[in-house]
């Protein structure tokens, strides 16, 4: 199956970002014309894409999808090079580092939150670790057109090319000592290590990072998800920016 973003919302975002090679955006004629669908064909029309009205047995091949009728085909993702990303001035900036995340829901939402915390780019490996995919589209609400996201060969090289550059390197790991919220993330370029659920972060990974820092947690219960972790992170490094903004 070629590549697709399916939904209204999502298929809006990539029209309104621009990033994205639309081939074509096919709508079942069977869908009633709504404020959302009206600014699709809108923008579409501006942008020269072609969109077309097919019967809803067009749509079969796509059932797993929840795609609201609307479906747009379009080129592959185009990922960022670290080195082409490095290169570029980058002060008080922040990233997402994802180590094995493998489930396209939490990728999808994590992306959705690094948008909403003006992260610049998440780094994901190109293996055991899910790649971009429709389902992640969907799920970040069209936030992957919003955000840089570099694949990498190799995680542990792309640490070392971060530190060498003046990043620093914080890893989220359930047994740390020290709580995410007593780092001072002002004044630095900073990257967010984050692991999935059952393996955590490499120990090659925690090894080479600067600080190590948990969410402490009242009760004796399983981790948290990953996407809710990063959130509670990243927010206080944003809660941080913006509280030294206001003094």
């Amino acid at each position: 199956m070629e590549d697709i973003i399916f939904g209204k919302n999502s298929v809006t975002e990539a029209l309104i970002s621009g990033k994205r090679e639309i081939n074509k955006i096919i709508i079942s004629k069977s869908l009633h014309s709504d404020q959302k669908l009206n600014k699709i064909k809108e923008l579409a029309r501006e942008r020269g894409i072609v969109f077309q009205f097919v019967a809803k047995e067009k749509f079969q091949p796509y059932a797993e999808f929840n795609h609201q009728g609307v479906i747009a085909q379009v080129a592959p993702i185009k990922y960022v090079d670290i080195d082409d990303f490095l290169a570029e001035n980058h002060e008080n900036s922040s990233l997402v580092i994802l180590d094995g995340v493998e489930d396209s829901h939490n990728l999808g939402s994590i992306i959705r939150t690094c948008v909403c915390a003006g992260v610049e780019a998440v780094i994901i490996p190109s293996r055991r670790n899910v790649q971009v995919n429709s389902t992640v589209e969907k799920i970040s609400a069209g936030a992957v057109n919003h955000i840089k996201i570099i694949k990498v060969n190799s995680l542990s090289n792309a640490v070392e090319k971060l530190k060498k550059s003046n990043w620093w390197v914080i890893a989220a790991e359930a047994s740390a000592e020290q709580n995410y919220y007593d780092v001072d993330y002002n004044d630095m370029n900073f990257a967010i290590v984050m692991g999935a659920e059952h393996a955590g972060v490499s120990k090659t990974i925690l090894k080479a990072a600067d600080f190590i820092v948990k969410i402490p947690m009242l009760k004796s219960f399983n981790s948290l998800n990953v996407s809710n972790a990063l959130s509670a992170i990243i927010f206080e490094t944003v809660r941080q920016r913006l509280s030294k903004v206001k003094k």
